[in-house]
């Protein structure tokens, strides 16, 4: 079940829940790549604090030539890449109503970095993880999917939507190099900015919807993200793991 030793990258590691991956898999010993195109000082400062690995690197995930260089660094400082967190995904400036009201270069931006941007940070990584016979890609979805509702437009749901047959496709084939694909499932985390719309009767539902009768935290994340990134997930591939208090089951 150990991740001590192997090396994780976690797009987006910056803040939100790329965030608490990266201090949760340093805290049980990854060497752990934050790449993000924003500041990453914070989340550095934490890891380095509890005497964690941890290489921040500033990257863009619709940029080849950027995720190329994190490969290199990645490779340079660690020597290779175990895991991939595919979590960077663009949603804050994603509010944008109705299907009709939504803007065409929003919903270019919202494929470029949330499908796009995944499936570059995918690519980049696979000849390391095919060399080495092994390797663990972890796609971070959304459980709006499943209700076909959320704040941030149905932009964004298409796009996470995506995510779930680019997982199950390449975990087919993948599977005979030793590289399992996965989709992680969250639902709303109003920490990170992931809730429906913000607001305390919004927030209320939620809960009320739960089997477990609390707000969800971005630490509830961490545990699935572990056993998703360990070997003792080695014969888990094309499964989207939802963790989301039993709001709803699938």
């Amino acid at each position: 079940m150990s991740v001590e030793g192997t090396t994780v990258v976690v797009t987006g590691g910056g803040r939100g829940l790329g965030r608490a991956f990266a201090r949760g898999l340093a805290d049980a010993g990854a060497n752990v790549v934050l790449a993000d195109i924003a500041d990453t000082s914070e989340a550095v400062g934490e890891i380095e604090e509890s005497g964690g690995s941890v290489l921040p690197l500033r990257v863009d995930i619709t940029d080849q030539s950027s995720l190329k260089a994190m490969v290199r660094d990645a490779t340079d400082r660690f020597g290779g890449v175990d895991v991939l967190i595919n979590n960077a995904a663009y949603f804050r400036a994603a509010r944008s109503g109705s299907f009709e009201d939504v803007d065409l270069d929003e919903l270019d931006r919202c494929l470029e970095v949330n499908v796009k941007g995944t499936w570059l940070a995918t690519r980049a990584v696979l000849p390391l993880m095919k060399a080495a016979g092994h390797g663990k890609i972890i796609n971070v979805s959304s459980a709006s999917i499943w209700k076909g509702t959320s704040a941030t437009g149905p932009h964004y749901l298409t796009s996470k939507s995506a995510l779930i047959g680019f997982t199950r496709a390449l975990a087919r084939e993948l599977g005979p190099h030793g590289i399992t694909v996965n989709n992680l499932v969250p639902d709303a985390i109003p920490e990170t900015g992931l809730s429906s719309d913000g607001s305390s009767g919004s927030l209320s539902r939620q809960i009320d919807q739960r089997c477990l009768k609390r707000e969800q935290k971005a630490q509830d994340m961490v545990g699935t993200v572990l056993y998703l990134s360990g070997s003792g997930s080695d014969f888990v591939t094309g499964q989207s793991l939802h963790v989301n208090g039993g709001s709803f089951f699938s």
